[in-house]
């Protein structure tokens, strides 16, 4: 078997390779990371209109480009290393994900064909406390905003927390669960305009500059039940997790860009940096902790892709059989917490090396580790943090032995 780029799939990294770095360098991102928004609307107008990356894996039946997993994390990848700040990962992996996973036929027909032409950004958002140890968990149990059945609509009431963009998404797309209903079973996904009087949404600063997270509050807001994704007979939380499944492989792929360029970066300074007459990285010591990050990087690379390989594959059979067998759902599973795993602590770890092999000045504002270390740190726990997708690795395969050895 042959693991390795086609042709375009290379062609598309070295094209996005070259974009991003004409719009988004090291004072590109420290000018968009100063303001309230985030990003710049004219940069991402541009990459809209001329790269088209915001309908990548969206297919061709709502005006997409029908691409698959593989070439998303291609692009992910490379906005990784420049830092871009964007509202990609929150529309694309968010978003499009929430849509093609959970809404029905008509609601595909109507929202993603204004994503795909750039008209809309988009965000999810299902965390409803602040510091609770459900909210650390990043599932069922963090869904605490409420969905009450009202003649032909639902009236939504709640506050959300950790909206990736969602003081500026156009559209929002809102877990809340309904009273009454069993824990899992009740939850249901709203699609909904960001823009309403009735919805106050309200930045909130991080240490990580270059992501902005938001708050959103609403009280009594009546949604008709066109506005609820698949119906309300809708598979809940269990759709809900496969989205954050997909969603978690492309925040692996921004992390692995990341881990590869503050690399690839320490490696150019300690050739320049000289000691004792001669370049540092001439020195054992350096060269093996060099050589440490190079392997967890490549180890990352390999967990990234098999997992995109994996994503491609559930959306092809979802989109064919409108469902998911257990054998591929079960390997999401898998494929994604080992990517999201490995690829927050291989972050963490070459962002950290760096600033220790940048020495005194590797924690000034001048020069860029501090910014990846923050990205690192942020985008570890956004979606999950490495120890906790490795217990639903662990869990996944005790259930599976369990159940084998019931029979």
């Amino acid at each position: 078997m042959e693991f390795a780029f086609t042709e375009e799939q290379a062609m598309i990294r070295e094209s996005a390779a070259g974009y991003l770095q004409n719009i988004s360098t090291s004072a590109d991102v420290r000018r968009v990371m100063s303001t309230e928004q985030g990003y710049d609307p004219g940069v991402w107008s541009g990459l809209c209109r001329d790269m088209y990356w915001q309908a990548l894996h969206i297919p061709e039946a709502y005006g997409g480009l029908g691409l698959g997993y593989v070439e998303l994390a291609i692009i992910l990848e490379e906005m990784g290393k420049r830092l871009f700040c964007s509202p990609f990962l929150s529309t694309v992996a968010l978003g499009v994900n929430a849509l093609l996973v959970v809404a029905s036929e008509e609601q595909k027909q109507r929202w993603l064909p204004e994503i795909a032409e750039g008209r809309s950004t988009v965000s999810l958002g299902f965390i409803s406390s602040e510091d609770t140890q459900e909210n650390r968990q990043w599932g069922s149990a963090s869904v605490q905003s409420h969905a009450r059945k009202e003649g032909d609509g639902y009236v939504l009431s709640g506050s959300w927390h950790y909206v990736s963009d969602g003081h500026t998404a156009n559209v929002l797309i809102l877990a809340a669960r309904e009273k009454g209903v069993s824990i899992e079973d009740g939850i249901r996904l709203f699609v909904i305009a960001g823009d309403q009087d009735c919805i106050k949404r309200q930045w909130t600063p991080t240490m990580d500059q270059t992501r902005k997270l938001a708050r959103v509050d609403i009280d009594g807001l009546f949604v008709s039940a066109d506005c609820c994704l698949g119906g309300e007979e809708s598979a809940g939380w269990p759709a809900l997790e496969k989205v954050l499944q997909l969603s978690s492989i492309a925040s692996a792929a921004e992390q692995l860009g990341g881990a590869r360029q503050v690399m690839d970066l320490t490696i150019d300074y300690t050739q320049e940096r000289v000691q004792f007459n001669r370049p540092i990285a001439s020195f054992q010591a350096i060269k093996h902790r060099a050589a440490d990050m190079m392997l967890q990087v490549e180890c990352a690379t390999s967990a990234v892709y098999y997992a995109a390989c994996v994503a491609d594959e559930y959306l092809s059979e979802r989109s064919n059989t409108a469902g998911d067998s257990s054998k591929i759902s079960d390997e999401l599973l898998q494929a994604a917490s080992l990517a999201k795993a490995y690829c927050s602590d291989t972050f963490f770890h070459c962002a950290a090396e760096s600033i220790q092999l940048h020495g005194g000045v590797g924690f000034t504002w001048e020069y860029d580790p501090h910014l990846y270390f923050k990205r690192a740190r942020s985008s570890e726990q956004f979606l999950g943090a490495g120890d906790l997708h490795r217990e639903r690795i662990a869990s996944q395969l005790l259930d599976s032995s369990a159940a084998r050895s019931d029979v």
